[in-house]
């Protein structure tokens, strides 16, 4: 004998739409006004915020995620979410002109593809400036030093 089923949970679209929204990511035509120079650079050099991981130092701008340090951003960069979303910014995103051309009004154009590379971490580099930086100071106090001995 067939049983019926129990609809307890009819009611708990309001509860389905906080768990669908708690982690919604941003969309690709965001990130892809992140990806402008201008605001990339910002991006990449925030100011030190404690409320997200990381302190905001590690940042991945094509997956718009905060990373807890600079391996945990360079491992990023070898998994197959972040190649994904490599994959999908190389197309431009869709825009006001194209859904226009798709209304009539213009002819017809396939969205180009873009070249998209992973975001180099300067952040090595910076490092050793810094050492070198720190290297020249040293050799200049200790020259200082032997002129007033």
């Amino acid at each position: 004998m067939p049983y019926k089923r129990k609809k307890y949970h009819v009611g708990d679209t309001h509860l389905k739409k906080r768990w669908r929204v708690r982690n919604r990511k941003k969309d690709l035509d965001e990130i892809d006004v992140d990806l402008k120079d201008e605001n990339a650079e910002k991006l990449l050099n925030q100011d030190v915020n404690l409320d997200v991981a990381g302190a905001a130092q590690h940042y991945c701008l094509h997956c718009a995620r905060y990373f807890i340090d600079d391996r945990a951003l360079t491992e990023h960069f070898r998994t197959k979410v972040h190649k994904r979303r490599l994959k999908a910014l190389e197309l431009e995103p869709y825009s006001i002109e194209e859904s226009e051309r798709a209304a009539g009004l213009g002819n017809f154009k396939l969205p180009t593809k873009r070249k998209i590379v992973t975001q180099n971490n300067d952040k090595q580099d910076i490092t050793d400036r810094d050492e070198e930086v720190l290297e020249e100071n040293t050799n200049k106090k200790k020259k200082t030093e032997e002129n007033d001995v």
